[in-house]
């Protein structure tokens, strides 16, 4: 029910999620309004068939605070959705609706997977030069020690191979430079977790902002506060792109027509940074799947964050993450070997 467009956008997007799954099995549980989510089902022949509709009729406003969507939000169609994930009923949950809301209810009700977690990291799927990829943590964890740093590669590396298909999946450090001495305490030592700590990883070394957008690594981790400015960075100056590209087409008479011959070249380069197309945004840490779709999302966009969710179910993805944090807890609580006593 949340989000921009609510059911008009959520209901289309079940028959594209179907499709592009080709015969896979999938059912849809559907908590919000009945009567409205019933109308929309008429539409939808067959798919409606895979739904079953949890009624309530309240609702989360995307506007609320976290703390008051924490506070009256049982009930609600998020919590619910959330709820039937604790309770086994549903192998994941998708939401358009308020981020802070959803982010403050999947920790109450999930808890952590990891205890040195304050918040779940969020992962954005960066288009690059050679495919996709995952930036974390892009917003949700301000500031992160070196063993949350390590944690983040961890679920960095479950979330790739399980969403885009990577069997062994490159990760890199965000740092202001490659070279060993760089960077602060923290990062430094978190490369030294990840070298040493016996990991199922395939660790690349410190990366640069540039690394992002070249694909130098399937992965990038980087605590919160530096993620979500790289990503709003990143954000304005694809619009900003878009704009001088728009303008100079359009300048004149041969732009356009300059314009109008490469258009299918125009055309699969649109394609390819489309938002929709990597719409989705898991909240990696849970003891569950939580996936956050953009509020302003279409059906294209709605129907591949539901991808993200199955795919994320389907694969040995809390598996994965589980072994490699076992790794963790020994690199941090195995005591350094004593030195050697001083000769006499």
């Amino acid at each position: 029910m949340g989000g921009d467009h609510g059911p008009s956008v959520v209901l289309p997007s079940l028959g594209r999620v179907v499709q592009r799954l080709a015969g896979k099995p999938v059912r849809f549980m559907l908590h919000g309004d009945q009567a409205r989510l019933e109308a929309g089902l008429k539409h939808l022949g067959e798919v409606a068939g895979l739904c079953d509709i949890r009624h309530t009729t309240q609702v989360i406003a995307m506007d609320e605070k976290p703390a008051v969507a924490l506070r009256r939000g049982k009930g609600s169609s998020m919590w619910n959705a959330i709820q039937a994930v604790k309770d086994g009923e549903a192998a994941a949950a998708v939401s358009a609706g308020n981020t802070g809301g959803l982010m403050a209810m999947s920790k109450l009700l999930l808890r952590m997977a990891a205890p040195g977690l304050d918040r779940p990291a969020i992962v954005a799927s960066w288009p690059t030069v050679k495919g996709y990829t995952a930036v974390l943590d892009v917003g949700a964890n301000v500031q992160s020690d070196a063993a949350q740093l390590v944690e983040f590669a961890i679920m960095g590396d479950a979330f790739h191979q399980a969403v885009h298909g990577s069997t062994r999946p490159s990760i890199g450090l965000l740092n202001v430079g490659s070279e060993e001495m760089k960077g602060h305490e923290e990062v430094r030592e978190a490369q030294k977790l990840l070298r040493e700590g016996g990991f199922d990883l395939h660790y690349h070394g410190f990366v640069e902002g540039d690394d992002i957008a070249k694909g130098t690594v399937d992965v990038v981790v980087t605590d919160g506060f530096t993620g979500n400015i790289a990503l709003k960075t990143a954000e304005g100056t694809a619009r900003f792109i878009s704009m001088l590209m728009k303008d100079a087409l359009t300048a004149n008479l041969l732009a356009k027509a300059g314009a109008l011959l490469a258009m299918g070249s125009l055309r699969a380069m649109r394609n390819r940074i489309d938002p929709s197309a990597i719409n989705g945004g898991p909240l990696l840490g849970l003891n569950g799947i939580v996936v956050k779709s953009h509020g302003g999302a279409d059906a294209k966009g709605f129907a591949n964050a539901i991808k993200v969710a199955y795919d994320l179910a389907a694969s040995d993805y809390a598996e994965r993450i589980a072994r490699n944090m076992a790794h963790l807890d020994k690199a941090i609580h195995t005591p350094a070997p004593a030195a050697p006593a001083e000769a006499v």
